[in-house]
């Protein structure tokens, strides 16, 4: 069954920039959750295809899930679609992600295996033992290991059967089985097929496509099209997927390759973990830098072996820079710049996908800057203002004046300036009065604003209609001050949909999907989440110590102990002595709870 959606309610708007800025190189894809958390890694060959494909037509059910959960992604790129599907292996080992469903079953990876047998045989298998036979991977899931041992067995005619059989079976008379359980077979021909196992599995391929090559010919020759059809296609496979990678090393040495490249005051860092010769994992670090790029380098590598949490390796690999040889002798290990080779390469690739991700960096904040920018400059426009710098938005919070409290958030070119966010516990005002709320925290804050001399918002915006505006212009009017003033005034869904002029008191016609509505509803769900979360928490924190703060032996960690188990007060109250023993409260304590619970009714 496929699924679709429309991609608007696939995407958010940083999955949307970046899905513009992808290359078109080979490489791997991390998809991520709203909590960052890597859920799917993919490999592709067209980075820029394969990631946008998730994102339009239609797909199964797993993958639609898939996409309804994506809320970021980042890219890796290689020089090569087998690169990529080591990495792509590695990956899925270091993040486990949710909906790589093939190697979630088992903790390791297939190999193929030449049996240890008088009659050998390829197998695949996960449990790999000395002493047992040739072992050769690993793959990133069984289908991948299949596909090359399927490749293989119409190569080379081993034995297929286990045990071995009495008689002569289709394998045999297909040709992919020498028939040892029907006739003798030299030993030296099995150790000839072996040694081109060998070469393939381990790249050198050259020997056995030159042999392929001439008996697709021959077959040609025989008009047996069929066989050399399929001599054609074994040869097309081994030049695509059996290839020597340079993103692997046989030497089996831990290493760190650094990359980077410097762009508008930022410096972009890129490390490759290498362990066992193996590419495990790579990091990112862009900051703004003062000194020169190769300078600030090498100081970023002293300052990230000296954290307790990266090892040094064996070896390190970092550009072409000046004046390394302080560095390896500070560091007391090795320290290359490789000018040739694959070693070279990497560092290359490591310097390539620093490149990469601090220009995708530069541009999304570019957007991002010319967004917030231009909803603030079309906000003045509407408002006839010249320019609008800092906005101060507030809003009340209480349950029948319970708890009162109010909140301001403050937005600077339009991006929130959360140092700025203030609470106000409300102190004075009557119980239950909106109104008087709003008067109260808007006077504390303009108050302390004259007194301290703070800077002055170009423009106020208000939660509220017609009431809440006036109260904040005859507050400001008391203080002397003039301050243009906004409402936001919701509909009956709780949604913004107007937006009331302080000057005049009749609405903006403002469009709604132009970005300084946007803004301003952003702004609004900004202040009322605040308001929100910081009456929470004093309501939380009331209802706790009603109950808990004045029984002996409750003190604050047994309070969170409670809270944590039962998960509120009114459950807490509710439990037996013996439950709540079984949280590790000792029996008297319980006891001094259940009196309290008693006394309270």
């Amino acid at each position: 069954m496929q699924y679709s959606s429309q991609l608007g309610d696939r995407m958010n708007s940083l999955v949307k920039a970046k899905l513009e800025l992808l290359p078109e190189d080979p490489g791997c894809y991390l998809m991520k959750d709203k909590d960052s958390i890597v859920i799917y890694v993919g490999k592709a060959k067209n980075l820029k295809n394969r990631v946008r494909s998730y994102f339009t037509g239609t797909h199964n059910l797993k993958t639609t899930r898939l996409v309804s959960e994506i809320r970021d992604f980042e890219i890796i790129i290689t020089d090569s679609e087998v690169e990529a599907l080591l990495l792509e292996i590695n990956l899925i080992k270091k993040y486990d992600p949710k909906y790589n469903i093939l190697l979630k079953d088992d903790k390791t990876y297939p190999y193929i295996q030449i049996t240890d047998e008088e009659h050998p045989r390829l197998i695949i298998t996960r449990n790999v033992k000395e002493n047992k036979g040739e072992f050769f991977g690993p793959y990133p899931n069984v289908s991948a290991a299949r596909e090359v041992k399927n490749m293989l067995d119409k190569m080379f005619p081993l034995r297929k059967c286990h045990p071995m059989q009495k008689n002569f079976c289709l394998y045999y008379h297909i040709k992919q089985c020498l028939g040892p359980c029907g006739k003798e077979v030299d030993p030296s021909v099995y150790e000839e097929h072996k040694a081109q196992i060998r070469r393939i599995l381990k790249g050198n391929t050259h020997e056995v496509i030159k042999e392929l090559r001439e008996r697709m010919m021959d077959y040609a020759d025989n008009l047996q099209f069929e066989k050399a059809q399929e001599m054609k296609e074994l040869i097309e496979y081994l030049n695509k997927t059996v290839e020597r990678q340079k993103i692997d090393f046989t030497d089996m040495v831990d290493r760190d390759i650094f990359g980077y490249y410097a762009k508008n005051g930022y410096l972009s860092i890129q490390v490759f973990y290498m362990r066992s010769g193996k590419f495990m994992e790579r990091d990112t670090f862009i900051t703004e830098h003062v000194a020169e790029p190769e300078e600030e380098l090498k100081q970023f590598i002293i300052q990230f072996y000296e954290s307790p949490n990266n090892i040094k390796p064996k070896e390190i690999l970092i550009p072409n820079i000046p004046d390394v040889e302080p560095l390896a002798t500070y560091l007391n290990t090795t320290v290359l710049t490789p000018k040739r080779g694959d070693k070279k390469k990497l560092v290359d690739l490591a310097s390539e996908n620093a490149k990469l991700t601090l220009e995708n960096r530069l541009l999304l904040m570019l957007r991002n800057e010319k967004k917030t920018l231009g909803a603030m400059e079309e906000l003045a426009e509407y408002l006839g203002m010249e320019s609008i710098r800092r906005i101060e938005a507030f809003d009340n919070s209480h349950i029948s004046g319970s708890e009162a409290i109010g909140a301001m958030v403050v937005y600077v070119d339009g991006k929130p300036s959360k140092q700025d966010y203030r609470k106000f516990k409300i102190k004075f005002a009557n119980e239950a009065d909106d109104y008087d709320y709003m008067r109260e925290v808007l006077y504390r804050r303009y108050l302390r604003v004259l007194r301290d001399d703070l800077p002055r918002p170009d423009l106020i915006v208000i939660d509220g209609g017609k009431g809440q505006v006036n109260v904040c212009k005859e507050v400001l009017a008391s203080l002397n001050l003039s301050i243009r003033v906004i409402g936001l005034v919701k509909n009956e869904k709780h949604k913004t949909s107007e937006v009331l002029d302080g000057d005049t008191m009749s609405y903006l016609k403002i469009k709604k999907r132009s970005q300084a509505f946007r803004l301003l509803v952003a702004i609004q769900e900004e202040v009322h989440r605040f308001a929100i979360t910081y009456h929470r928490q004093l309501r939380r924190k009331k209802v706790t110590k009603s109950f808990l703060d004045d029984i002996k032996g409750v003190g604050p960690k047994r309070k969170q102990k409670l809270l944590r188990h039962f998960g509120s007060i009114k459950r807490i109250k509710e439990a037996t002595i013996d439950e709540l023993m079984e949280v590790g409260i000792p029996y008297d304590v319980c006891v001094n709870i259940r009196d309290k619970v008693t006394n309270s009714n």
